[in-house]
C-alpha cells in the first residue's frame, strides 16, 4: 500500500479509502490511485485484513447434494446476498455423508468463518458441534431444514403441503392407485412429502411407497422397472416422487419400455429443476422457491453475523407451487 501511495502521490489512509470506501475519494485522486495499484499489480491480502478487523469475511455453506440442480440454484441467492455484503461464499458438499458433515463442522470451528449455513444430513443430527459453534459466536441458519434444538434462524418450505398439493393433482385427474418413490426416510423433506400425499387420499385409494436409498436418476429408473413389470391391473397409474431427479429417471424408464406417459403412468416430480420442463415429456412437478430461500438464508445470517439492530432469530417457511405439464395432464377414468 506504501508503494501505491508513493506512486500516486497519495498518503496510505487515501489508498486504503479507494479500496475500502471509494465513494468518499474524489474522482480524480480515484483515478490516479487505481492506475497506481494497475501498474504494480497490487492485491491487498484479505487474510492480514481479517486479523486486523478481528473478524472472517468468508461465509461457509454446507450443501446436502451438489449433485442435485436444486442445491445449486439454492447457492445462486447465497451468493447474490453475500455479493451485496462484501462477503465471500465458500461452498462444501456433505453428499448425505454425516461423517463428512462432521468435519467440516470441525473445520468451521477451528477457522471460525462469519457464519455458516448448512442443510443438515440428519435434522437432529449434529447438534452438539453447531451448538459449539454458536457458543464460539459463528452463528448458524439452516436451510431446506428446520431450526432442530440449535435454535436460531431457519429457511425451509412446506414439504408437506407440496405433498398435498401432488396428491389433490393427481386425484382431481382421476388417479387413485398412486406410487410415491423416494427416500431415505431419515430425511425429514421426504416424510413430509411422502404424509402430505397420504393426507389427501381417500378411503378407496391405494398407495403404494417404494422406498429409495438415494435420490437419483438412476434409482429413478429402478423405480421405472419396478412399476412397469407389475401386471396392469394392479400397477399404480401415477407416481409422485421425492424429487424430479428420480422424476426423469422414471420417465427414461418408461420410455426404454414403450409405455405411454400419461397414458400408461402419470409422473409428478419435486423442486421444478430446469431439466423438468425440458424432459422429452414435460414433467409436472412440486416448485420451490430455490434461489429465493437461498438469499433469504444468507441475508438472515448476515444479519446475525453484524449483531444487526433488532435481529430476531426467525423460522421462514416458504410456499411450494404446483406446476402442471404434460406428464400429468390426462385424466383417467376413477378405478
Amino acid at each position: 500500500m506504501k508503494e501505491v501511495a508513493r506512486l500516486a502521490g497519495v498518503s496510505v489512509g487515501t489508498v486504503s479509502n479507494v479500496l475500502n470506501r471509494p465513494e468518499m475519494v474524489a474522482p480524480d485522486t480515484l483515478r490516479r490511485v487505481r492506475e497506481a495499484i494497475e501498474r504494480l499489480g497490487y492485491v491487498r491480502n484479505g487474510s492480514a485484513r481479517q486479523l486486523r478487523a478481528g473478524r472472517s469475511r468468508i461465509i461457509g455453506v454446507v450443501a446436502l447434494d451438489l449433485a442435485n440442480p436444486f442445491f445449486i440454484d439454492v447457492l445462486r441467492g447465497v451468493e447474490t446476498a453475500a455479493q451485496q455484503a462484501d462477503v465471500t461464499v465458500m461452498v462444501f458438499n456433505s453428499n448425505k455423508d454425516a461423517g463428512r458433515e462432521a468435519g467440516l463442522l470441525e473445520t468451521f470451528e477451528e477457522q471460525r468463518p462469519l457464519g455458516v449455513l448448512i442443510t443438515p444430513v440428519n435434522d437432529n443430527g449434529e447438534e452438539e458441534r453447531l451448538s459449539r459453534l454458536v457458543a464460539r459466536g459463528i452463528p448458524v441458519v439452516r436451510f431446506d431444514s428446520s431450526a432442530g434444538h440449535v435454535g436460531g434462524c431457519a429457511v425451509a418450505v412446506d414439504d408437506v403441503l407440496g405433498g398435498r398439493l401432488a396428491g389433490r393433482h393427481l386425484r382431481e385427474r382421476g388417479h387413485r392407485r398412486i406410487a410415491f418413490a423416494g427416500g431415505p426416510f431419515s430425511v425429514r423433506q421426504v416424510r413430509q412429502r411422502r404424509d402430505g400425499l397420504a393426507g389427501v387420499l381417500g378411503p378407496d385409494d391405494t398407495l403404494t411407497v417404494i422406498p429409495l436409498p438415494d435420490l437419483t436418476v438412476a434409482t429413478g429408473r429402478t423405480v421405472g422397472r419396478q412399476i412397469a413389470e407389475l401386471p396392469p391391473g394392479e400397477r399404480p397409474t401415477a407416481v409422485f416422487c421425492a424429487n424430479d431427479l428420480v422424476a426423469i429417471g422414471v420417465l427414461q424408464e418408461m420410455t426404454l419400455r414403450g409405455l405411454r406417459v400419461p397414458a400408461d403412468l402419470a409422473i409428478i416430480g419435486y423442486d421444478d429443476i430446469d431439466f423438468a420442463a425440458a424432459a422429452a415429456v414435460p414433467l409436472s412437478s412440486i416448485r420451490q422457491p430455490r434461489e429465493q430461500l437461498g438469499q433469504t438464508a444468507a441475508t438472515l445470517l448476515l444479519e446475525e453475523a453484524n449483531l444487526a439492530d433488532g435481529h430476531e432469530h426467525r423460522q421462514v417457511i416458504f410456499q411450494p407451487d404446483l406446476v402442471a405439464r404434460t406428464s400429468t395432464t390426462a385424466r383417467i377414468r376413477s378405478n
